[in-house]
């Protein structure tokens, strides 16, 4: 789901404030094609509920799955993610690159 840099810290803010744990990934690199700039953000709840958007499709799905770990250990993390070209297009997706996305508790 994308949304605007705003309403996903409020998102952050008011699942905070109703207790739940969070963290946030925000897009630190990016090489080649890259579906979102560095500084898109994405926040995730502990039960992997999320707002905002860092790529798209299978890699936001690790993001969230990375997210709810993270928030488990209370450790940021560093993701790298990248496809040759040659690889994307025999997948089916739609462009290669790299992305790096660092996702860390906030409290």
């Amino acid at each position: 789901m994308a949304a605007s840099d705003h309403t996903i810290l409020q998102q952050a803010s008011d699942w905070l404030k109703a207790g739940r744990k969070v963290a946030i990934a925000t897009v630190v690199e990016t090489w080649g094609s890259a579906p979102q700039p560095i500084g898109s953000q994405l926040v995730i709840d502990d039960e992997g509920n999320f707002i905002g958007s860092v790529s798209g499709g299978c890699v936001e799905g690790a993001v969230v799955t990375e997210a709810v770990d993270i928030i488990a250990s209370g450790k940021p993390k560093l993701l790298q993610f990248g496809v040759a070209d040659e690889t994307a297009w025999k997948v089916g997706l739609a462009c290669g690159g790299k992305i790096g996305v660092y996702v860390e508790p906030i409290n």
